[in-house]
């Protein structure tokens, strides 16, 4: 698949859902999505154009959380990031892992660094922080 008709493919299901495209360089792209959204878009990505998930990142940015699920489209060599805000304190987002197994530990990692609700994981638990951390006690947050 082109790298046009993907931006366009993109953008048309996202409607009033997108809220921003970057188009950073021939081989990276962003869009920053509504987290209604998300499911669809990755879908979309994962089902239909056969991209690879390689991973996500979080920061905090003090007044919200920031997510960026990062794609690989390696037949075509193009990244393509989808970047959610979360405002504090409303911090979930539905779990991507019914979608793609892949997606599990990644999710488990950032619930429990910056403390983000992933509605629908299987399996929330502490995956790098000892099982008597103290609740509510994330430590990536900056409050």
């Amino acid at each position: 698949m082109k790298r046009e008709l993907i931006i366009e493919n993109i953008k048309v299901r996202s409607g009033k859902g997108l809220i921003e495209f970057t188009d950073k360089s021939k081989n990276r792209i962003y869009f920053t999505i509504n987290k209604a959204i998300l499911t669809q878009t990755v879908k979309y990505l994962f089902n239909d154009v056969k991209a690879r998930f390689s991973t996500a990142s979080g920061v905090d940015t003090r007044k919200a959380v920031e997510i960026l699920y990062h794609f690989s489209i390696d037949e075509i060599g193009l990244i393509v990031t989808l970047r959610i805000i979360m405002n504090k304190p409303d911090l979930e987002v539905d779990s991507l892992t019914p979608l793609m197994k892949c997606a599990e530990w990644i999710e488990m990692e950032i619930h429990e660094m910056l403390g983000v609700n992933f509605k629908g994981h299987p399996n929330l638990k502490h995956l790098l922080l000892k099982d008597d951390w103290p609740k509510e006690n994330y430590p990536l947050r900056r409050d």
